[in-house]
């Protein structure tokens, strides 16, 4: 925006800022699960996160799926970021480049169950690019 002389002012300059919640807030604050570690063996060279309730019912598997089923939570975590890079490398050029949306199959008792996905690509809190993984309902 100019300010009147020529020059570019900055729009929040003067801005009072009424409240930040920051990404590594939400991780210590256990509202988002690094999973930054596991999605660098994957593939991905940006930071991942996933909501907890997303790593609660999904990535989690119950006692029973895995005492059964032989299901663990870094097979399930595997599977929910390999589908990810799979669709990412799937996405045509006219998709929305922030957003990739995608299903993964989870291994229950009564049966497999089909779940739907969202991956944000972001700014991180250092403005570098960075994905969170939720349900298609959760921002």
């Amino acid at each position: 925006m100019e300010n009147g002389n020529g020059q570019e002012e900055d729009f929040f300059c003067e801005a009072n800022l009424i409240f930040s919640y920051t990404r590594k807030q939400a991780i210590a604050d256990g509202v988002l699960v690094d999973v930054s570690e596991m999605a660098q063996e994957a593939g991905f060279i940006i930071p991942v996160a996933v909501t907890v309730a997303l790593y609660a019912e999904v990535v989690t598997p119950s006692e029973e799926a895995t005492e059964t089923l032989g299901q663990s939570r870094d097979g399930r975590l595997w599977d929910l970021l390999w589908m990810l890079l799979m669709a990412i490398r799937r996405a045509k050029p006219t998709d929305d480049p922030q957003i990739i949306r995608y299903e993964i199959l989870v291994a229950e008792l009564d049966g497999t169950r089909e779940v739907e996905l969202k991956a944000v690509c972001g700014p991180n809190d250092d403005a570098t690019p960075c994905i969170t993984v939720m349900y298609p309902y959760e921002d």
